[in-house]
């Protein structure tokens, strides 16, 4: 199969029941084969930071032991390195890996929203804000499809929730659904162009994803013009031959003999066109054709892939706390190091569920601190806490025996974490917290060793308040994939300068977060009633301080800002700022560029992020970092008008190190042309002044209506202040009985609104919609 054409020749010379069966998969990995046709089986397999490849296609393998792959960051680790690159490097070691193992496509990657911090896979995605994931989202795909590996982006859309999300409807309103939810898939479609995407288990607005028309075929295939492969998640199908007529390709797993079946007596019996069904085959036949044509790739070690792990993870964690510049350790200085925690050497690498790989090696946190140490200082070891389950009991004996050895020793590192059962799909989390026995012995280390250093293990934020002010330094090491030992050992010996900054708010407590009144679904309904406010966002309009903002981490050198630059040229918005490394030692700054609407009449975040860059210097260097935003990024999305909108008017640039360190502001007027405005019978005085040719029409019908009228109307600030918010009917109404006669207000009306759409501007009446 080598040219679109032939795929259409082959789509020819298919029965019937062949066309059918390609629509549902062979096993629980594959898909269906023709052999007479010599159309081939694709194997996929779960992949959002590794391949998880079952030792048979019949077994689904959660719980089993699987084919031994590279297990690289989770993608909230990930998502924390900010680094556009590495993620699409990370895609091109999976997609040559996949090609090892006879992996056509891989399932991942996971770019699910974080709407609250309890959501159980929220360990395999990337970010709370739709821009950093999409950037970091459509990077990877073009690695992975790269080495012709078809990517399967998921969940679409709104699986926000693992409690009974198989029945559960997320209801969330148009607006905050495209500029919250769908906008990074959306970015994903039109930049990398992904060869497949997976829809998700629950329904959305009262319809199973899986077959829902507004979501595949409105959104996804027609005004995304996406022509790829949607499939379902394993089970996602209830309504088959509704499925197909939304754009739903591929059922997932096989065989499914019922729907097959059903397919092809609804066919012969007009219920379903032929051509609906001939649309999806054709796509699936595209999508054997994008796999099979592509050459064989380079082979790589599994030394390069480790390497890559290794570093993958140390761009991912992030330096939170760093008090009197405690870290990196300088083992010249030091006589002995306390090591405390099972984590140290029971390291916790990974979540569960349907993304968990059985890692090729794992690097031991405390045989690597060992590696680098060399003897040159003494390393000592405690347990800590005896297992690590949230509903332990407290050991006062092992926290007794940590004190003590922290007390003797010059400084004490504590691996702590949320506990391996406590983050997997199919279970939301129960608690944000650290369990209380490592809560504790945080506490008793801290108050007997002040040079205390915390390591966190967890795949979403986590709150530390009852100690996070007696520790000095705090090190969020995510689930950082099977390099992670290596790399936080560097870290904590400078060997590394941390560069990862925050995806996702750490709040103080969870009654902070945006969707804490309502974070799960009930009686079959999950209401998104924070609307555009999550993450970053609530916590800026809710003026809330969070632990550590979204965009925070810190680094062992320091970098300063300059020189902000921002210029319109047409549609786009040239913006540049001078970073300088003013420390002592090489480092990478995140730049982040957010967008604040200055002047909407529609409700905005305060600012969003539209844009960031991932820069490296040297001591003293300075580089200018280039950006370019598009008149996308200053819109909102217009209900009212079904359409993307940006208003001419004041936008404010703001350059910053975090969402809450802004470090530059420029202010700049942005023209975008004039939008037409939609008048109606109802339309609010101030909708009639927005416009020159409106608010000419209005004056022209005021000055005749003032001469019949005891009390003249004068649009003067006074009059305006009050009666903006009316419209201008009840104004007419008030004012304009004698002038009206028998006239009816709503004929006045008409007359105006005919009067206006006559002598529109044609600029105006050509805006972009």
């Amino acid at each position: 199969m080598k040219t679109a054409t032939e795929t259409n020749m082959l789509l020819t010379q298919l029965t019937l029941e062949e066309k059918a069966s390609l629509c549902a998969g062979l096993n629980m990995w594959m898909t269906k084969s023709v052999d007479r046709l010599n159309i081939p089986s694709l194997a996929m397999y779960d992949g959002t930071n590794g391949i998880r490849k079952t030792a048979s296609t019949e077994e689904l393998g959660i719980f089993g032991h699987n084919v031994p792959a590279t297990c690289y960051p989770t993608g909230s680790a990930i998502g924390s390195s900010w680094n556009v690159e590495l993620l699409r490097e990370l895609g091109i070691a999976l997609g040559k890996e996949s090609r090892e193992l006879d992996v056509d496509i891989l399932l991942g990657p996971g770019i699910n929203m974080k709407r609250t911090p309890l959501g159980g896979r929220n360990f395999e995605y990337y970010s709370e804000d739709p821009c950093l994931t999409g950037e970091l989202g459509a990077a990877f795909v073009e690695g992975l499809q790269s080495q012709g590996v078809a990517a399967s982006v998921k969940h679409f859309a709104c699986n926000n929730q693992e409690y009974e999300k198989m029945i559960t409807s997320s209801e969330v309103d148009e607006r905050t659904l495209r500029e919250i939810y769908l906008s990074a898939f959306e970015r994903i479609v039109k930049k990398a162009d992904p060869w497949t995407i997976m829809c998700s288990y629950n329904l959305l607005n009262g319809e199973y994803t899986s077959e829902n028309e507004f979501l595949l075929k409105r959104i996804l295939r027609e005004e995304w013009g996406y022509d790829g492969v949607v499939l379902s998640d394993w089970t996602a199908v209830d309504n088959r031959i509704k499925g197909i007529k939304a754009g739903l390709d591929l059922e997932m797993p096989g065989p499914a003999h019922y729907h097959t079946q059903a397919i092809v007596q609804a066919v012969q019996a007009g219920e379903l066109e032929e051509q609906e069904l001939d649309a999806c085959v054709r796509r699936i036949l595209e999508l054997v054709r994008r796999t099979r044509e592509h050459q064989a790739v380079a082979i790589q070690s599994a030394e390069e892939r480790h390497e890559l792990a290794r570093r993958a993870a140390a761009e991912s964690m992030v330096l939170l706390k760093n008090d009197n510049g405690l870290l990196p350790l300088q083992p010249e200085r030091l006589s002995s190091v306390a090591v405390i925690g099972r984590f140290a050497k029971q390291p916790r690498i990974q979540g569960a569920g349907s993304a968990k790989v059985t890692p090729a090696r794992v690097d031991i946190p405390w045989d690597e601190l060992q590696d680098i140490a060399g003897g040159r200082l003494e390393l000592r070891y405690a347990e800590g806490y005896a297992q690590a389950s949230p509903t332990d009991q407290i050991d006062e004996g092992l926290i007794e025996e940590s004190v003590a050895l922290a007390a003797r020793s010059n400084v004490a590192v504590i691996f702590a974490g949320q506990p391996e059962s406590s983050e997997s799909e199919g279970i939301d989390i129960a608690s944000i917290n650290l369990p209380p026995h490592q809560s504790k012995l945080i506490q008793a280390v801290a108050e007997a060793q002040p040079n205390c250093i915390v390591v966190l293990s967890s795949g979403t934020s986590l709150v530390m308040r009852p100690w996070v002010d007696q520790v000095p330094c705090v090190i969020q090491g995510w689930l950082s994939g099977q390099g992670a030992g290596r790399a936080i050992a560097e870290m904590l010996f400078g060997l590394v300068n941390p560069s990862g900054k925050l995806s996702e708010t750490f709040p103080v407590k969870l009654s902070d977060t945006p969707a804490t009144l309502y974070p799960r679904g009930e009686d079959g309904k999950l209401y998104y009633r924070e609307g555009l406010f999550t993450g970053y966002r609530y916590y800026d309009r809710k003026q809330l301080e969070p632990q550590f903002p979204f965009g925070h981490g810190l680094s062992y050198t320091t970098f300063e800002y300059d020189s902000l630059e921002a210029v319109q040229t047409g549609d786009e918005v040239h913006v540049a700022c001078v970073i300088r490394n003013t420390g002592t030692r090489s480092g990478k700054e995140i730049i982040q560029l957010y967008v604040n609407d200055e002047e909407c009449k529609w409700v905005r975040p305060d600012k969003e992020l539209k844009a960031f860059a991932k820069v490296e210097l040297e001591p003293g260097e300075t580089k200018k970092v280039h950006f370019t935003l598009e008149r996308r990024d200053f819109s909102y999305y217009n209900t009212k008008e079904q359409r993307w909108v940006a208003d001419t008017g004041f936008y404010n640039i703001l350059a910053g190190s975090s969402s809450r360190d802004i470090r530059l502001r420029s202010r700049l007027h942005c023209d975008f042309g004039t939008q037409t405005v939609a008048l109606h019978t109802f339309s609010l005085l101030s909708d009639w002044l927005r416009y020159s040719h409106s608010q000419a029409v209005l004056e022209e019908y005021l000055e005749d209506m003032n001469r019949h009228s005891e009390e003249a109307i004068v649009l003067n600030e006074e009059f305006i202040g009050f009666w903006n918010d009316f419209p201008l009917i009840k104004i007419i109404q008030m004012f304009g009985q004698q002038w009206l006669q028998n006239k009816s207000p709503r004929l006045v009306i008409q007359e105006m609104l005919d009067r206006v759409a006559r002598c529109q501007p044609a600029d105006e009446a050509t805006a972009e919609r």
